[in-house]
C-alpha cells in the first residue's frame, strides 16, 4: 500500500513540475530581460516589468492548455486506478 501511494505522490509532483516550470522559466527570463533593460535605460517604473511577463506567461499557459489537461487527466486516472490498492480489498 505504501509504495502505491509513494508512486502516486511521485507522479502527481512531477505532474506539478511539467505544468509549473515552463510558466516559472519565461516569467523568469523576462523578467531578466526587463531588468537588463530597464538597468540600461535608467527607467525603474514598476508597471513596465508587469506587462511583459503578464502577456508571456500568460501566453506559455494558454499553449500549454493541452498539454496540462493530458497531463492531470493522467494523474486523475491514476488517482482512481490506486483506490482499491489504497483502500484493500477484505
Amino acid at each position: 500500500m505504501t509504495e502505491v501511494a509513494g508512486a502516486l505522490a511521485r507522479h502527481a509532483l512531477i505532474v506539478c513540475a511539467l505544468l509549473a516550470l515552463p510558466a516559472l522559466g519565461v516569467a523568469a527570463a523576462v523578467g531578466l530581460a526587463v531588468a537588463l533593460l530597464q538597468a540600461a535605460t535608467q527607467v525603474q517604473e514598476q508597471t513596465v516589468a508587469l506587462l511583459p511577463k503578464l502577456v508571456v506567461t500568460g501566453t506559455v499557459i494558454a499553449l500549454g492548455g493541452g498539454f496540462a489537461m493530458a497531463a492531470v487527466a493522467a494523474l486523475f486516472h491514476d488517482a482512481i486506478s490506486a483506490v482499491p490498492l489504497l483502500v484493500g480489498s477484505p
